[in-house]
């Protein structure tokens, strides 16, 4: 009989060990430099760890499915494939990772195409660190993230779309 309160002892103590564990992060960029950069930033966090770095489309599947992250932080050109379509393959078969998707174009049809596919979070390269952070944060609490730039031009997006004025470029 005692060994339920002991049970729950360790139940609860597992659970509090759980919510102190770092958020595992697949960094997927094809420049060495931004990887590296990206990393610097990263290793400075205490509630945030690197646990694999993909160059290519190949090796973000492959690390996404070893290395088990909470979150994917894709750019979004990288080469071997459409990131985008590799988005949707990775919420099929590694649907607890979040990816993050980064990239340095500021056209809303980019960000609309990757939170379709499943990302749940959008940043443009030339935001803040704070943002970024912000971003990988709130993606391991599952939940989405769009700068807020992105956003406004997301929403200017939609309202010329319910108008019926759809430019070439977001067809």
């Amino acid at each position: 009989m005692m060994l339920a309160p002991n049970l729950a002892v360790t139940a609860s103590t597992a659970s509090l060990a759980s919510a102190a564990l770092p958020i595992r992060v697949v960094l997927a960029d094809s420049h060495a430099l931004m990887r590296r950069s990206l990393r610097l930033l990263l290793d400075r966090e205490d509630d945030v760890e690197v646990v694999g770095e993909a160059d290519d489309l190949a090796s973000v599947v492959r690390h996404v499915e070893s290395d088990r992250p909470q979150v994917l932080l894709l750019d979004l050109s990288m080469p071997g494939g459409s990131s985008v379509e590799t988005i949707g393959r990775l919420r099929e078969r590694a649907p607890a990772t979040q990816v993050v998707a980064l990239t340095m174009e500021d056209d809303p049809v980019f960000a609309q195409r990757a939170l379709a596919a499943g990302a749940v979070g959008f940043v443009m390269t030339e935001r803040s660190d704070a943002e970024l952070l912000q971003a990988i944060r709130t993606a391991a609490r599952g939940e989405e993230y769009i700068s807020p730039q992105m956003t406004t031009r997301l929403e200017a997006m939609r309202r010329r779309r319910r108008r019926g004025v759809v430019p070439a470029g977001e067809r």
